[in-house]
């Protein structure tokens, strides 16, 4: 009796970790995803600004791009002349 439900663990453990195998296989498409280099982007004065309230975040160094969100919303990128900087009121 013992030995049937221990080959019965055995046997449930085995398919778990072959389902879970499958399942990262077909998610991930067999392949691992390439990182990107991270890019200084310092000299290019690239913003990210909220629509909603006027938070700005500068970009100076670019990776992966996802545009981060404040207020709910996802934020507008904005590039603007060498040297306009942020809001001048704010200084």
């Amino acid at each position: 009796m013992i030995v049937h439900v221990g080959v019965a663990v055995l046997i449930g453990l085995v398919i778990l970790w072959l389902g879970i195998k499958a399942l990262r296989v077909a998610s991930a498409g067999g392949r691992v995803p390439e990182r990107a280099e991270v890019e200084d982007v310092d000299d290019l004065d690239v913003y990210f600004v909220c629509a909603n309230c006027g938070t700005e975040f500068r970009v100076t160094r670019l990776g992966e791009v996802q545009v981060p969100r404040h207020c709910g919303e996802k934020m507008e990128v904005v590039r603007r002349p060498r040297g306009a900087g942020a809001d001048p009121s704010l200084s």
